[in-house]
């Protein structure tokens, strides 16, 4: 191999190098799409939950799912604010506005559960003056107040067959719904809105995070 034909190999090395790496950041970080499959390729029963809380023909468990897709489907921007009234209305949100407009439209309003539940166990909250506007919007009030009437399930991600699309799950700080498309492991896609540089909404990133809590409404 002459001078020119080692320096152009090695030009060469170094380009398919630096595209693998490149793809590797960019699968990594869920701008290139990961390949999702189902529950039945898993041999999994799809849940249906017994309940309808909003009498619309739709189970909690498929409907719960359905609107956390058509939240994330308006792309909302990523900004933490109040707001009066609650729920943001002008394009903008964090991670606990996809699980409070999920199950808003299932016929559960957290903004009015939350502060129910406040009043009724103020020593689970530990809050000093309540805010109906607020309070249903932060995480560690989420993780209560599912403690308290949700069913807790497992937070351990390779028991694939406890995972249904349509689910709560919480973080240290972050919240999300659990997506019924899975990876080839069989782990769920999370649905969430984490960061103002987040590229997709439903994502296979639930191993990323460390769970701190697996809750379903009702079965």
């Amino acid at each position: 191999m002459n001078k020119k034909t080692r320096k152009m190999y090695i030009l060469l090395v170094g380009a398919i190098l630096m595209i693998s790496v490149l793809i590797m950041i960019l699968y990594h970080f869920n701008i290139l799409p990961h390949r999702s499959y189902d529950n039945a390729y898993f041999g999994i029963e799809t849940l249906k939950s017994s309940v309808d809380k909003d009498q619309d023909g739709i189970d909690d468990q498929s409907d719960i799912l359905m609107n956390a897709r058509n939240y994330i489907n308006t792309h909302p921007k990523y900004k933490s604010v109040y707001y009066q009234g609650g729920y943001p209305d002008d394009g903008y949100g964090v991670c606990s506005d996809v699980v409070a407009f999920a199950l808003k439209d299932a016929g559960y309003d957290l903004q009015v559960l939350v502060d129910e539940d406040i009043a009724a166990h103020p020593e689970d909250y530990d809050i000093e003056v309540a805010d109906a506007n607020i309070d249903f919007r932060r995480v560690r009030n989420l993780l209560v107040y599912f403690q308290n009437h949700a069913l807790s399930l497992t937070t351990d991600i390779h028991d694939i067959e406890q995972w249904q699309g349509g689910d709560i799950v919480v973080f240290h700080e972050h919240i999300g719904i659990v997506s019924d498309k899975r990876n080839k492991q069989g782990i769920p896609f999370l649905i969430h809105h984490a960061s103002p540089f987040q590229f997709r909404y439903e994502e296979d990133v639930l191993g990323r995070y460390e769970i701190i809590a697996h809750f379903r409404t009702s079965e």
